[in-house]
């Protein structure tokens, strides 16, 4: 009776562990599906775009240019996706692709569309909304909240060697890296540091915009996450998010400048 009672508990445990490894891979079979539409579903509305926006502006140019390398570089990842981490990466490029789509559709003066999901590249990262221009060993660079003929290059925010770089529009874009290099021992970090450090004389900063930065937000411009701006030139660590490296994790809110 003792032996019979054991068959049965090796039967009811082998019985369980074959039905959970069955729905064990079922959740992944999902998951993967799940993480597969989404990407493919914003890849798509993504190519629409790109395919029925034109426009002879140079930011409208410049921007559907970026998205449509994002378009292309989805695509790719896409087809080479097997895991939901590899999906939701493609996810991302797609979003990122839409953003430039937004800004060239701003540019265009039409309506720029209903609101996105927040890139995780940009999180923390803040966004313009003061002009601003800046004088570095000769050379000037503007950052603004609108696109024109002197800022026609769109960034959605990201980092930059670490250091948070607000979406707006720029007079030339310095976080690409083959840019970034050219600037030499200016840098992108520098230029950054004289864009947005008050201790650079931003005109687009006032003393409270100043002390709010400096103690994590409290006055001025706000800037989520705390981040401290009052010196110029700093290495805060990290890598360089900026164009297509997407952290993950909690996507949060962004701040203002």
């Amino acid at each position: 009776m003792e032996f019979l009672l054991l068959l049965v508990l090796v039967a009811l445990l082998a019985g369980g562990a074959l039905w959970w490894r069955r729905e064990s891979a079922a959740r992944k079979e999902r998951a993967l599906a799940d993480a597969r539409a989404e990407a493919q579903r914003w890849y798509e509305r993504l190519g629409g775009q790109v395919m029925n926006l034109h426009g002879d502006a140079p930011a409208v140019k410049q921007a559907l240019l970026d998205a449509g390398e994002r378009y292309n570089a989805a695509g790719s990842q896409l087809e080479q996706a097997r895991s939901v981490t590899q999906f939701e990466l493609a996810r991302e490029t797609a979003l990122e692709g839409l953003a430039y789509v937004r800004a060239a559709r701003v540019a265009l003066g039409i309506d720029p569309g209903p609101e996105l999901p927040p890139l995780a590249a940009a999180r923390g990262a803040g966004q313009l909304t003061k002009e601003r221009e800046v004088d570095v060993q000769g050379q000037t660079f503007r950052a603004g909240p609108n696109p024109g003929p002197q800022t026609p290059h769109y960034y959605p925010g990201g980092y930059h060697q670490g250091r948070p770089v607000p979406a707006g529009w720029y007079s030339q874009p310095l976080w690409k890296p083959a840019l970034a290099g050219a600037a030499g021992a200016l840098g992108g970090m520098l230029i950054f540091s004289a864009l947005f450090s008050p201790a650079f004389g931003d005109p687009g900063y006032d003393a409270d915009s100043a002390a709010g930065l400096d103690d994590g937000g409290a006055g001025g411009d706000d800037f989520s996450g705390g981040e401290d701006f009052s010196g110029g030139g700093e290495d805060f660590g990290g890598g360089d998010f900026g164009g297509g490296d997407f952290g993950g994790g909690d996507f949060g809110g962004f701040g203002d400048f």
